[in-house]
């Protein structure tokens, strides 16, 4: 007998699988937000051996000390979230009809594990110093390691959306494809930032310019010296304001679309206070000299501002989109 019962698979909304997905689709950020906090005060190498911690699922101790706690929790929730995607992969194979939604599906099952992989090399390659960029094996793969991260996060988000009752009983309605080239743009810059900024977190550059928002104590625009900490530091600024005028740009794009329902533009609305809010987190996080707590807001943040800006950008990727309109020829 067959693992999976083809025949029971539907593409009709399914209150179960949408609402199971949706909930895996939340519990990655509680992963995130604990993987920034780990980062943030230092505890991702309290344990030298990996899966286990100290040799145990329950190292002694763990439960009582700040730095065991976050790091152990953060594993105990990454296992958690690996049984979640197991469970959404079987759900959506054996019960959705849609081939891209049970590929979406089981490319995050190699996700998740490759994930879990790359934590682990984090952990097992820390002792091999890597002189050509003078830092550790293990801190190359923990930069990887958070990049992956906000592309998991994106493809739970994209399944999760597929099965949304609002996705699949939508109306199609013509954008113009130009707002959704802006819209992969913005989605391009925000994986882009996140990435300077997983190399910035785990270089300790997060304070390498402790001002702002000048770079010096005199109110220079420009650092007075540099380094590769300042420079991926001060790279992480200058993506903060492109991608500022990139989203304001998508949002007063989308607030004017005749296609963009209420929701797309509360959204749209959503996307630029959540910039707002980052900004204003990022900044804090220099004048708290990197306080852990602002620290992580400041990430969670970041992977929400991503998940929104891609969910809005999936909502009209998945409907019709009129052509870029074309001159006529001169007669």
């Amino acid at each position: 007998m067959p693992l999976i019962n083809t025949d029971q698979r539907s593409s009709a909304y399914q209150p179960r699988l949408a609402w199971g997905t949706a909930i895996g689709g939340i519990w990655v950020f509680i992963l995130v937000m604990l993987g920034a906090f780990t980062t943030s005060i230092g505890a991702g190498m309290i344990f030298l051996d990996w899966p286990l911690s100290n040799g145990s699922l329950n190292p002694e101790g763990w439960l009582t000390d700040m730095m065991m706690f976050a790091e152990h929790s953060h594993r105990l929730s990454a296992a958690m979230m690996s049984f979640i995607t197991l469970g959404m992969w079987y759900a959506v194979h054996k019960y959705e009809g849609r081939k891209w939604l049970r590929q979406v599906a089981a490319f995050a099952v190699f996700l998740v594990f490759f994930q879990a992989f790359v934590g682990g090399l984090r952990v097992l390659l820390d002792h091999l110093h890597v002189e050509m960029v003078n830092t550790s094996m293990g801190r190359l793969f923990a930069m990887l390691h958070a990049c992956l991260a906000q592309i998991y996060l994106c493809v739970l988000l994209a399944l999760a959306l597929g099965l949304a009752r609002s996705w699949i009983n939508r109306q199609d309605m013509s954008f113009d494809a130009s707002l959704l080239k802006i819209g992969r743009w913005c989605c391009g810059l925000l994986l882009l930032q996140l990435g300077v900024a997983a190399v910035m977190r785990h270089s300790y550059a997060g304070i390498a310019i402790p001002y702002f928002p000048m770079s010096t104590a005199d109110g220079d625009l420009l650092p007075e010296l540099w380094n590769f900490r300042v420079g991926i530091h001060f790279a992480h600024r200058v993506m903060a304001i492109v991608l500022t005028v990139a989203l304001v740009w998508f949002a007063v794009r989308l607030w004017k679309a005749p296609a963009a329902g209420e929701g797309l533009r509360k959204a749209a609305a959503w996307m630029v206070a959540m910039l707002v809010g980052q900004i204003a987190l990022g900044a804090a996080s220099i004048w708290t000299m990197r306080n852990p707590y602002v620290t992580t807001g400041h990430v969670l943040l970041g992977a929400l501002l991503l998940a929104t800006t891609f969910g809005i950008t999936m909502w009209i990727h998945g409907r019709r989109t009129a052509p870029l309109a074309t001159p006529s020829p001169a007669t």
